[in-house]
C-alpha cells in the first residue's frame, strides 16, 4: 500500500480556494466557479497549512486546473489603480524618487542590518502561524509582555502549551533555551541568493538571471507559496513573467518582500534604482501589490542605509514608490495612521486586525500595515521595532525580520543593537544556499559592502 504524498502550496485542488479568495479580494465577480468547485466537492482553502488532507474526490484535480485557467481570464475593476508594468508604476507615482549616484553603505551599517534581520525573524520563528490571541497568551504567561526579549517555554503551564503549540519546525532553534546561532529560514536564504545574484550579473540582472540562479542553487523545498509555484512553473517550461501568473493564487502575498532587503542595502540613497531592482526579482514570482511590497521595503532601506533619514521619512520614501490609489499604499497609510493615533500598540494592532483579518496572514496587505504600524509606533528603536512588529501577530519571522532589517540600518552600528538579540546568533548563520553555511554576519556584510562599492565603482 502507498501513501499518497501531499506537497504543500502545488496541488491544483488546494489552490482553488485560495484563487476563489483572491478573486473576492481584487473585486472579480467569481461566484459561479465557486458554485461549480463546491458542487464537485471542492473545499475552500486551507486556513494555515499548505495542503489539505488527502481523500479528494475522484476527478478533482482536473476540475481545479480547469478552475484556476478560468479564473485567471477575469478581470480586476481595480487594475487600473494597481498597474504591473514598471513604466506604468513609475507613471502612477507623482512623487518618484529622482535617480542618483550609487553610494556605498559603511561595513558597520551593513552588518547591523544583517544582524538585525537575522534577530527579527528568529523572534518570530516560534510562534509563525499562532493566531495573535496565543502569541499575547504565551509572551503573558513567562512574563513577556508587552514582549521585550525572546519567547520561552520555561514556566509555560502545560495547558496553555497545549491550546497553542510552538511552531514544531522552530521551536527546536528559536526558544531562548534553544537558540545556537541563526538557524536555516527563507527570511535569509533570499537576501544570501540575492548576493550571489548581484555577484554573478550586477545590477542590471534580469528576472531570467534569478530564474536560472534559482535552478541551479535553491533547493525547491526550500521556497514556499509564490515561489514554489514559480518554481514548478519554472520546470515546466514557462517563462518569467508569466511565472507568476500561472495558477499562482499566492502572487500578492509576502514573499517578493522578504528578497528586497539586499536590493536597498546595495543602493544607499538611491530608493529608485533599488525600487527597480526589487521589481525584476519581485515579478518572477509575483504581482500587483506582492510586487508593490518589494518596492516599497527596498526603497525604504535605500533610504535608511543612507543613514541621513528617520525611520519615519524611510516609510514616506518607501510609498513614493507604491502607485499611491493601490491596497498596498492604503494599507501602509493605515497602519501609519493607527499608530500616531494610539498610545497603547495592543490598541494598533486590535484595529489592524479589525479591518485586515479577512486576508490570509501571509497575504501583503495585512503585514504591510503591521509593520508599518510597528515601525512607526517604536519610532526607530531597535528592540521596539521587532517586538511591536512580531507581537502583532500574522506572518512574524518576516515581519519581524524586516523590521529588524530597517532598524538594524538606522542603528548604523552592532554594538548599538543590544546584546540580548546579538549574542545568541554567535555570529553564525545555517543555510542550504551553496557557499554560505557556517558564515559569519560580519562576513556578510563585508561582502555586502564590496558588492555596492564595486556597483559604484561601474561606469
Amino acid at each position: 500500500m502507498t501513501t499518497a504524498v501531499r506537497v504543500t502550496w502545488v496541488q491544483p485542488e488546494d489552490l482553488v480556494g485560495h484563487e476563489l479568495r483572491q478573486a473576492a479580494e481584487d473585486g472579480r465577480d467569481a461566484r459561479a466557479l465557486a458554485r461549480r468547485w463546491y458542487e464537485a466537492g471542492g473545499s475552500p482553502a486551507p486556513e494555515r497549512a499548505g495542503a489539505s488532507d488527502p481523500g479528494a474526490p475522484p476527478g478533482l484535480r482536473a476540475v481545479a486546473e480547469r478552475l484556476l485557467d478560468e479564473l485567471a481570464l477575469l478581470e480586476s475593476p481595480l487594475a487600473g489603480d494597481e498597474p504591473d508594468g514598471l513604466d506604468e508604476i513609475r507613471a502612477a507615482c507623482p512623487q518618484w524618487p529622482h535617480a542618483r549616484d550609487v553610494r556605498t553603505a559603511g561595513p558597520e551599517r551593513l552588518h547591523a542590518a544583517w544582524l538585525g534581520r537575522a534577530a527579527g525573524c528568529l523572534l518570530g520563528k516560534p510562534v509563525e502561524k499562532l493566531p495573535l490571541e496565543g502569541i499575547r497568551a504565551l509572551a503573558r504567561a513567562t512574563g513577556n509582555w508587552p514582549l521585550n526579549t525572546w519567547f520561552t517555554a520555561r514556566g509555560l503551564p502545560a495547558p496553555l502549551a497545549a491550546t497553542y503549540p510552538w511552531n514544531r519546525r522552530s521551536a527546536a532553534t528559536s526558544l531562548a533555551e534553544n537558540i545556537d546561532g541563526m538557524p536555516e529560514d527563507d527570511d535569509l536564504n533570499h537576501p544570501l541568493l540575492t548576493l550571489l545574484l548581484l555577484q554573478r550579473h550586477g545590477t542590471a540582472f534580469t528576472t531570467a538571471d534569478l530564474a536560472r540562479l534559482w535552478l541551479d542553487e535553491l533547493p525547491a523545498g526550500r521556497t514556499f507559496t509564490a515561489e514554489r509555484i514559480a518554481y514548478r512553473n519554472l520546470l515546466d517550461g514557462i517563462e518569467p513573467p508569466d511565472t507568476a501568473r500561472h495558477r499562482n493564487p499566492f502572487r500578492e502575498w509576502i514573499g517578493a518582500q522578504i528578497r528586497a532587503d539586499v536590493h536597498g542595502w546595495t543602493r544607499p540613497g538611491d530608493p529608485a534604482g533599488a525600487a527597480e531592482q526589487a521589481y525584476r526579482d519581485a515579478v518572477l514570482t509575483h504581482t500587483g501589490n506582492g510586487v508593490y511590497g518589494a518596492m516599497f521595503t527596498a526603497a525604504a532601506l535605500a533610504e535608511a542605509a543612507d543613514g541621513e533619514t528617520d525611520v519615519h521619512g524611510c516609510l514616506a520614501t518607501g510609498l513614493r514608490v507604491v502607485p499611491p490609489r493601490s491596497r498596498f499604499a492604503a494599507a501602509v497609510r493605515d497602519g501609519i495612521a493607527a499608530a500616531r493615533e494610539e498610545r497603547d500598540f495592543d490598541t494598533v494592532v486590535d484595529r489592524l486586525h479589525a479591518a485586515y483579518g479577512r486576508y490570509h496572514w501571509v497575504h501583503v496587505l495585512p503585514n504591510a500595515a503591521l509593520l508599518a504600524a510597528a515601525l512607526t509606533h517604536a519610532d526607530g528603536d531597535f528592540t521596539g521595532s521587532v517586538c511591536k512588529a512580531v507581537s502583532g501577530g500574522w506572518d512574524t519571522d518576516s515581519n519581524g525580520a524586516t523590521a529588524g532589517s530597517l532598524a538594524g540600518l538606522l542603528a548604523g552600528r552592532p554594538d548599538a543593537l543590544p546584546d540580548r538579540w546579538t549574542t545568541p546568533l554567535k555570529n553564525r548563520l545555517a543555510t542550504s544556499v551553496p557557499g554560505f553555511d557556517g558564515s559569519g554576519f560580519d562576513t556578510l556584510a563585508a561582502l555586502t559592502h564590496r558588492l555596492t562599492h564595486e556597483e559604484a565603482l561601474r561606469p
